[in-house]
């Protein structure tokens, strides 16, 4: 009786420190998401929610990961890193979410890192491709979009050997358009250009005529727009309003139906860059996937719905990896192990030394008929 008495009590101290972990129980994993549901991008936020909702919803409907349905508490920060970084500590603090997902914008998750090691909780997906999340290595932090240098680099290698060689650059003052206005400088000078015009707006209190005046009477052939969704709209009207037939380039940031939208007739020719494949492709199993779990839920079907679907699915294949067992530290350990994944469409790459998931970036135009022309 007492070795009976024995195992019993050791198969409880056992499932009690496997159900120790903050945000796991026997029935939910809870994840925490902080991000622009309103305010400037919350076009694009929508979108890229519904995506990974998509498909939180279809694993749920199929029973969970090992019996446990994902539970994921969505913030408002209104795109203000202040207020990301305070919905970050909440969630982390308070309602004790197991890992957090996807963020969105670069000053934003760079405010929430201190949070992160503070409590070694992982970042999944952070909707940024800021340098800076790639190099060095954080432990904490997987990345699954491409850098937005490798955004531009691709965009300057389309238009020079196009034969546009008269190329300049309007970004957004904070980390993020620093950032890109890096990868801008890296790809002119690699190819013997020299850019037309570097002007600069800023992000809270921007001044599009100033700024459409600035680069017009510089007169490149083309200009690459490196800034959030709402202010890359305003400055594109505003340089169409004045008569500009400029090429306009911008990064997969703004890549969304909402924003092909907001711009009416004005984005009509402009170049966005993409770090998915294209959401209505049939001819991928994603492809496929995404379309079928979209009708389910009702989301949109675009590139930032996909980017969101995506972001979701390399999440719930670390869990599914991780086993019935979860704690962080083997979480962590099981994403590392995602060596080379091919999700459909789109390969994953992790291990102990980069953290930078995927390196897929095409470009694309919107149409005049404003779809996405690949």
């Amino acid at each position: 009786m007492r070795n009976q008495w024995s195992s019993f009590s050791f198969f409880l101290l056992v499932a009690s420190k496997a159900l120790a972990e903050d945000g796991i129980s026997e029935k939910t994993i809870l994840l925490g998401q902080t991000i622009g549901v309103t305010g400037t991008i919350a076009g694009p936020v929508k979108e890229m929610t519904e995506g990974a909702n998509a498909y939180f919803e279809l694993i749920n409907s199929q029973g969970g990961i090992f019996g446990r349905k994902i539970d994921l508490r969505i913030l408002d920060d209104k795109f203000d890193p202040k207020l990301t970084a305070s919905n970050a500590e909440s969630l982390i603090k308070k309602q004790r979410v197991f890992a957090m997902f996807q963020t969105r914008g670069t000053p934003h998750t760079q405010a929430v890192l201190a949070l992160l090691k503070e409590n070694q909780i992982p970042l999944i997906a952070p909707g940024t491709g800021a340098t800076l999340f790639h190099q060095p290595i954080n432990p904490l932090l997987f990345n699954v979009r491409a850098k937005y240098q490798t955004e531009v680099e691709k965009a300057i290698e389309h238009l020079s050997t196009t034969g546009v060689k008269e190329i300049g650059v309007l970004y957004v003052d904070d980390s993020f358009g620093l950032d890109g206005l890096e990868g801008f400088n890296n790809a002119m000078t690699a190819r013997s250009l020299k850019p037309v015009t570097v002007t600069k707006f800023d992000r809270v209190k921007p001044d599009y005529q100033a700024t459409a005046d600035a680069v017009i009477k510089a007169n490149p052939k083309a200009l690459l727009i490196i800034s959030s969704s709402k202010n890359t709209i305003e400055a594109i009207k505003a340089i169409r309003a004045k008569g500009s037939q400029m090429q306009l380039v911008t990064l997969s940031n703004n890549s969304s139906q909402s924003f092909i939208k907001e711009l009416g007739p004005a984005g009509a020719g402009v170049i966005v860059c993409q770090i998915t494949p294209a959401p209505n492709l049939s001819t991928t199993e994603l492809g496929k996937e995404f379309k079928t779990a979209a009708k389910a839920s009702g989301a949109t079907v675009s590139y930032a719905g996909m980017e969101g679907f995506i972001a979701a699915k390399v999440l719930v294949e670390g869990l599914r990896r991780t086993g019935r067992n979860l704690t962080r530290e083997r979480f962590i350990d099981a994403l590392e192990s995602m060596k080379k994944v091919d999700l459909g469409g789109l390969m994953i790459n992790y291990n102990n030394k980069t953290h930078s998931g995927s390196e897929f970036v095409e470009l694309t135009m919107i149409g005049k008929n404003g779809n996405f022309i690949r």
